[in-house]
This record gives C-alpha cells, structure tokens and sequence, in this order.
C-alpha cells in the first residue's frame, strides 16, 4: 500500500483520520489561505484543499498520496472564520443565535507518483438555538473555541449550542468527512478495510 500523508497540522483532523486506523503522517504545508477576488466559500476550501495537498507533496520524497482539507463557515452568506479572541467568539454565536451555519470542507487526495487528484466539497448545516447572552458567555469561557471556526466545538460542550445538525457526515463539522475521504482514498488505490 502507498504511503498517506495528511497535509494538516490539526490535531482534530489527525483524530479523524486515525479512526481508519490506517497508518499516516502529517506535515504542515505552508499556503496562502486568502480568499480570492470573487471567490465563492465552495470555490475557495477545495481551492486550498488541493493546494494544501500539492505542497504537501513538495514536502515529502516518497511519492505518498497525500490529504489536504480546508473549512470554512457560512452565516447570512458571509464566510466567518477562527474567532482567536473571546470577544469575537461571544459576537460570532451572538450572531448565529437561531440561525443556521453552513460549513463548507474541501477534500482533496493527490497521488504525487502520478501527479493526479481528486477532490469535492461537503457542506454540513449547524442549526442553532436561540440563546441568551450569559449562555454564549458561558460556553466560550468553558470551552475557549478561540481556534475553531464559528466559535464552537461540536465535538464538545457546543453541541448545547444546537437545535439540529444536518449533513451526511458529522466527521464534516469537525473537518475531516471521513466517507467522502474514504471513497477518494478508494480512488487511489488507498483501501481502508
């Protein structure tokens, strides 16, 4: 079997990817991840996924297949990103407060031996409560989502932040959608069982 690399420094991603309990690496490419002019969400993750990947390749000699993945959220069609502070966190849910985040994640899988790819985007649709105030206050000084994008951790006490989740893979939300994953990886002649 080809070596796998995930071209990511996420440990939540690498969590992800190690229920497949396939044997992998991860390196952090260094990439540009600003939006293009006119850039759609959709156009802009599996834009950065396949760059993501294809300097992953740059940094490895052994011919891996490589991973690259990228997420963005999407409330009132504005892209929002890592709050990195508790006051953009508190505003961010604030203003997700019983409305719906759509969270786009692009995938892509790039064989560097034959310099072909895969790739597609997944979207994941977070519908929240309506909350308070001293509730959001509360989960960011909990949780300190400060690195994740729309303030919360799904995965964690955020799920009290939800009235319901819709999309085919909860994976998604968290950043990796391991179905999809595993169907290009099947592509590449990477077999996961």
């Amino acid at each position: 079997m080809k070596s796998l690399v995930l071209a990511s420094s996420s440990e939540f991603r690498q969590q992800l990817l190690s229920k497949l309990q396939i044997p992998f690496t991860s390196i952090s490419p260094d990439i540009d991840e600003s939006p293009l002019e006119n850039e759609t969400a959709i156009q802009l993750v599996e834009r950065l996924a396949i760059e993501k990947a294809k300097a992953g390749a740059a940094l490895v000699n052994d011919n891996p297949v490589i991973i690259g993945s990228d997420q963005v959220a999407v409330i009132e069609g504005k892209i929002i990103g890592k709050p990195h502070t508790e006051e953009n966190a508190i505003k961010q849910l604030q203003s997700a407060s019983g409305k719906s985040i759509t969270f786009y994640t692009g995938l892509a899988v790039f064989d560097s031996e034959l310099q072909k790819f895969s790739s597609c985007v997944e979207p994941f649709t977070v519908h929240f409560r309506d909350l308070t105030t001293l509730q959001i206050t509360n989960y960011v000084r909990k949780e300190q989502p400060l690195w994740c994008a729309g303030s919360f951790k799904s995965e964690g006490l955020g799920i009290a932040l939800f009235e319901r989740l819709e999309g085919d893979d909860p994976n998604t939300l968290v950043g990796l959608p391991l179905i999809k994953l595993i169907d290009l990886l099947n592509e590449h002649g990477v077999e996961v069982i």
